[in-house]
């Protein structure tokens, strides 16, 4: 990597040491759609200005986002001027010093897998990761994970998840995973890494003992492929590669 693009990430990173322009990020983050400008100055109760000033800097280190809306829906001679409204980026910082490539071995071992077509590789993957969620499931039960002493599967299961990366939503009795962590290998071997998402998810629902949720594939870009739904409701199965 160029030590320019390493100045560049470090300086990214550095800028949400700024309490505000934190908050704002993680706002516009976890609202997961565009938000102008009124909308985060109002969740952080600060000023118009200072809300744009921070978001545009945000802009600059390529954090977020920027597009163009009239939120009014008006149109024509006095609708006034679309709205700047911004989200989170879809550039990845991926920050270790001294540098290390986890994301090259991943592609590497995941093409791998892909290219030799092996049936028994694919239910090891598989076991495999059943395997790690049931342990970062127990962990949790155990007051580990971030879930303290919840007693609560469901509480348990959305610090694991939480950990894990898949910033898990909760919607209409279900737990809809907003990011995948593996995104980058996903676009490579879709099949081979949907599979093991699905697998790890069952493992965690073992580990923190959710009895009454199930994992099931239901692809909803640029979500996670995998929804966690309440044992008794129906769906459809979506098939990747099984």
């Amino acid at each position: 990597m160029y030590r320019s693009e390493l100045e560049r990430q470090i300086a990214a990173i550095a800028s949400l040491h700024e309490p505000v322009r934190r908050g704002l990020y993680l706002y516009v983050a976890r609202r997961r759609r565009d938000v102008g400008r009124d909308e985060a100055a109002r969740a952080l109760r600060i000023s118009r200005a200072l809300a744009a000033f921070h978001l545009d800097k945000l802009v600059r280190q390529g954090l977020l986002e920027t597009s163009y809306r009239r939120l009014t829906g008006r149109r024509g001679p006095g609708a006034g001027r679309p709205a700047k409204l911004y989200r989170r980026s879809a550039h990845q910082l991926d920050l270790t010093l001294p540098r290390r490539r986890y994301e090259l071995a991943g592609r590497l071992l995941a093409q791998a897998l892909t290219n030799a077509r092996s049936p028994a590789a694919v239910r090891a993957l598989r076991r495999a990761a059943r395997h790690l969620g049931r342990g970062l499931g127990a962990d949790a039960r155990r007051g580990r994970r971030g879930a303290g002493t919840a007693r609560d599967p469901l509480a348990r299961l959305l610090a694991v998840l939480e950990w894990c990366g898949f910033e898990p939503i909760r919607s209409n009795g279900s737990v809809h995973l907003a990011n995948c962590p593996f995104a980058a290998l996903a676009n490579q071997s879709r099949a081979l890494v949907c599979g093991m998402n699905l697998a790890l998810l069952e493992g965690v629902l073992q580990g923190v003992q959710a009895r009454g949720m199930r994992a099931v594939l239901d692809p909803q870009p640029p979500s996670c492929c995998v929804v966690v739904r309440s044992a008794g409701r129906r769906y459809s199965p979506s098939v990747i590669g099984r």
